[in-house]
């Protein structure tokens, strides 16, 4: 049964709200992905939204651009946690979409990420879902450790060859 649930507005958001379920797949969380529009399909929003309950969804990540709608919808049909990925637009680089799923009303939250952020929505979804699963959150410390450790060598890389060298790619 999927635990995450990632929702987006149009096919074009894909590209970047692979991301989520690319990092979702890395933890061994099972998701499900949909393209729905809160503007052209509410009727179909509101039962996917409704319904993703009773699907054993814990966490919904939405992707959203422009007027920004879908998180907020979500979070309103929902009653546990959603997540916004604001998304990178053509007018005002995605600025629109943070200040629309962040500016959501008093009992109404959406945790929003960073502008084309579904990795980190993932994240946070697994870090939500950590609070009680004991496995999971081994895993979370894991991939910190690694993420530790990467810099680490590259610290050690740049010491090493110097920065010219490294712009390089040698």
């Amino acid at each position: 049964m999927p635990k995450v649930g990632i929702i987006m507005g149009s096919d074009s958001d894909l590209k970047v709200m692979s991301k989520a379920a690319a990092m979702l797949e890395e933890f061994g969380i099972a998701y499900e992905m949909t393209i729905i529009s809160a503007h052209r399909e509410p009727d179909e929003l509101i039962a996917w939204t409704r319904g993703a309950k009773d699907r054993g969804i814990k966490v919904m990540i939405a992707g959203a651009g422009m007027a920004a709608a879908l998180p907020g919808m979500c979070a309103a049909l929902f009653p546990m946690p959603v997540i916004g990925v604001p998304l990178s637009g053509k007018n005002l680089d995605g600025m629109d979409a943070v200040f629309s799923i962040m500016q959501m009303p008093p009992g109404v939250p959406v945790a929003t990420v960073a502008i084309d952020g579904a990795k980190n929505a993932a994240i946070l979804a697994a870090k939500i879902l950590a609070a009680s699963d004991e496995a999971l959150l081994e895993k979370l410390k894991a991939y910190t450790e690694e993420m530790k450790e990467t810099v680490k060598g590259k610290a050690a890389k740049l010491s090493e060859i110097g920065y010219e060298a490294y712009l390089a790619g040698k």
